[in-house]
């Protein structure tokens, strides 16, 4: 539906759409299959090119004079008009092509086509609608981003449309009713046909026509009142005064020092801004209590306006849930997930919790008692809000072996070696003409399987540039798809049209690929991976990451992977486009390999400074604390999308009050409103559980598979073939009970979720990287 694609834009993984949303040859690579672990031998020259590529300073790409293209190697992209051109010529073509799926009754042959070319249709559009998304977030020329948001949002509203379309739904009804029909389906294509299905029931297209309005009127509402919430959740806050008197003592010697010298000159009160690094400083470093409350306070308070916007996001919600049959928006959300209820959810959820709390008021009380000897009360002190920073202070992300510095292109190296002994699959860079990328920082690699030769591209946008969006994310922007069995000659043709569907047929036929050793022709996945690390220069080198960012590029790999060996007949069910409570599992998975000696040491030549080293990192006790806390904003996630957010007098802050004040370790502070900073809420509305859930199912699959031996060529194919070679073309639980050999999951029910809220999760709750 339109409100899932912009919900999902804001999540910035392939998911980011709805529903409807030249041969390639096995290369000579000298690669042995491997069933045990070895250490790796001498960079080969792949791995040398992967160091030069990311370390070595850039001076642009060069533009064979032989070879002219567009982006992505689509020869006719190279200007902001063509690509208008193609949103113009595809929608052309979806039009033609919904016709004929509305045909498709009279003829039963056609029957049988129609779960295929409803895939077809999601694919046409998505493959635009995707490009566009990426293209209007990373490029540099306002042309080009103008003419990609012009296009989304006109492809988008047709999207909406046949999200909405009854006779389509009709033709779909059916289609699965039909017996001989329905026992034709593979797997994959009666999961493709299920989704299309429970996006249809969810779009209100069983209603008549004033209900259905309302139903667009409150989806149109959503997106408004959502977008508004989340601009101002993440907006600047008032500053506070913090008197000259208040920071004695600060502990920080550097921007402290700085603070109190700026005090002592002006005698005026400070201003400080929440949110910035003074802010930060004075809620680690102020020994006075008061200073932090008032920081605390500033930055968690809201406007009356920010509250209404958020309660009417919330009420939306409710309504639209009721008018298509659900009692609440969770029960709506939840129902195609592996949670499946919301009561399920809240068995996971209190089960963690209750897991959780034993630890975490452990480290609560090591807390109290430095409060108490700090204020040198008799009384064991109560930790508040502003407390937890200063008297136990977020530690960085660590190693867990001492590390010599790591560069950008060692990383990749690191990664590509990985893959090699888990699936056999490798990273090779490539040579890239300016105009097929948007910028000359983006670089080319192919994936490469042993077997297979390139099985798809990522295209690394790994450098922070003015204008372009801070953070990490995984951009899908063509996912796998069978193509030698689309049928064209079956579709609808219109006289006279044939030139101005030309760039959309060019734009699809340039995508279709043969793979070695296997038969048809195949879509092959691209991905893009956006990140803002440092640049490399003469002057300083190559890029040095922090260990967070090891993290991060690990996890936004992860997802590269599961697009990559997620090959699938069907677009819907490709890669990442899978349950949202499990597209997360592979990516959490790849940073529990950092823990590892023996996967670090393939960040060496041979491995042997850093797999004998003895382990250095200690557990940050305060970590529970945090995931407690996460924990929490799950479970008012699922109050904030129950029945309860229509019953008379409705106040989300009493409900997040009630809750902090019953089941939480820390007491609500009266006056604030932290719910309106939790910007999640419209991206995740009901499945903020997700990330929680995944940590636990990867430590799990971590602790039970690769823990032993993470380099395992046996145990890397039981992952691929069990979970990822399916993406969303398999039950979630199904592919989990079979990975761990644990029958009971196999329903996923209430009791399936309380054992996944019993997982122990070694390495805690880390910032969302989606």
């Amino acid at each position: 539906m339109i409100a899932r694609i912009a919900e999902n834009a804001f999540k910035k993984i392939s998911r980011s759409v709805p529903k409807f949303c030249g041969d390639l040859r096995a290369h000579e690579l000298g690669l042995v299959r491997r069933t045990a672990s070895t250490l790796v031998r001498l960079p080969s020259s792949d791995d040398a090119e992967l160091v030069s590529l990311f370390d070595q300073p850039q001076t642009g790409q060069k533009a064979s004079p032989l070879f002219v293209t567009g982006i992505f190697q689509h020869p006719q992209l190279t200007t902001p008009a063509a690509f208008s051109a193609l949103a113009d010529s595809t929608l052309v073509r979806a039009q033609l092509l919904t016709e004929r799926i509305l045909r498709a009754r009279e003829s039963r042959s056609e029957l049988f086509k129609v779960i295929k070319n409803l895939d077809r249709l999601s694919d046409l559009l998505c493959g635009v609608i995707d490009l566009a998304e990426l293209l209007r977030n990373a490029h540099p020329d306002a042309q080009w981003v103008d003419c990609a948001t012009e296009s989304y949002e006109k492809l988008c509203e047709f999207m909406n449309v046949l999200n909405t379309h009854v006779e389509l739904y009709e033709v779909l009804h059916a289609v699965l009713h039909d017996p001989e029909i329905v026992k034709s389906l593979s797997q994959e294509a009666l999961q493709t046909a299920l989704i299309f299905w429970h996006d249809f029931e969810k779009s209100a297209i069983k209603l008549p026509p004033e209900q259905r309005e309302r139903f667009v009127s409150l989806s149109s509402e959503i997106l408004s009142v959502g977008h508004a919430f989340v601009t101002e959740a993440s907006a600047p806050r008032p500053p506070v005064k913090i008197k000259p008197s208040e920071l004695q003592g600060l502990k920080d010697r550097g921007m402290g020092t700085r603070l109190r010298r700026q005090a002592f000159f002006t005698q005026k009160d400070l201003l400080v801004y929440p949110g910035s690094h003074q802010a930060y400083m004075i809620l680690r470093a102020a020994p006075d209590e008061e200073p932090r409350r008032k920081v605390y306070m500033a930055g968690h308070t809201s406007s009356a306006e920010q509250i209404d916007r958020l309660e009417r996001l919330l009420n939306a919600r409710a309504q639209l849930s009721r008018l298509v049959g659900w009692d609440s928006y969770a029960g709506m959300t939840l129902s195609d997930k592996m949670a499946k209820t919301p009561e399920n959810v809240n068995h996971f959820l209190g089960t963690s919790l209750d897991r959780t709390t034993l630890v975490a008021r452990k480290a609560l009380h090591t807390l109290r008692l430095r409060k108490q000897v700090h204020i040198k009360s008799t009384n064991l002190p109560i930790i508040q809000a502003w407390d937890r920073d200063y008297y136990c202070p977020p530690e960085p992300p660590a190693p867990p072996v001492p590390l010599p510095p790591l560069s950008l292109g060692r990383v990749f190296m690191g990664l590509s070696r990985l893959f090699k002994h888990l699936y056999g699959i490798t990273l090779r860079p490539v040579d890239v003409p300016s105009s097929e990328v948007w910028h000359s920082d983006v670089h080319k690699l192919e994936v490469v399987d042993e077997d297979r030769g390139v099985v798809g591209w990522i295209y690394a946008d790994l450098f922070a540039r003015s204008g372009k969006s801070r953070g990490a994310a995984h951009y899908t922007v063509r996912c796998s798809r069978r193509t030698d069995d689309d049928d064209e000659a079956g579709d609808l043709r219109i006289p006279g049209t044939d030139e101005f569907v030309g760039p959309s047929i060019e734009f699809e036929a340039t995508k279709r690929h043969r793979l070695c050793g296997e038969h048809g022709e195949f879509q092959l996945p691209l991905v893009v991976l956006l990140c803002d690390f440092v640049q490399p220069s003469v002057a300083r080198g190559p890029t040095i990451l922090e260990w967070y960012e090891v993290q991060t590029l690990f996890h936004e790999m992860g997802h590269a992977m599961h697009s990559m060996i997620g090959r699938t007949e069907y677009h819907n069910v490709a890669g990442t486009r899978c349950a949202t409570d499990f597209v997360e599992l592979p990516s959490i998975l790849m940073e529990h390999f950092l823990n590892s000696p023996k996967v670090l040491s393939l960040f060496d030549t041979d491995g042997s400074s850093i797999i004998n080293q003895t382990g250095n990192h200690h557990e940050d006790p305060c970590r529970y604390i945090d995931t407690h806390n996460h924990i929490l904003l799950s479970l008012l996630d699922q109050v904030y999308h129950s029945p309860s957010v229509l019953e008379p007098g409705f106040d989300s802050t009493t409900a997040l009050a009630n809750l902090y004040n019953t089941r939480g370790l820390i007491p609500h502070a009266p006056g604030t409103s932290l719910q309106t900073q939790f910007g999640h809420l419209f991206g995740y509305g009901a499945t903020y559980y997700s990330y929680h859930f995944d940590r636990a199912i990867a430590s799990h699959v971590w602790r039970k598979i690769f823990c032993a031996d993470p380099l395992d060529r046996e145990l890397g194919d039981k992952f691929k073939q069990e979970v990822l070679k399916y993406g969303g073309g398999k039950d979630p639980w199904l592919m989990l009970s079979t990975l761990l050999d644990a029958p009971e999951l196999e329903v996923g029910d209430a009791e399936a979720m309380r054992q996944v809220g019993r997982w122990r999760m070694e390495d805690g709750i880390v910032p969302e990287r989606h």
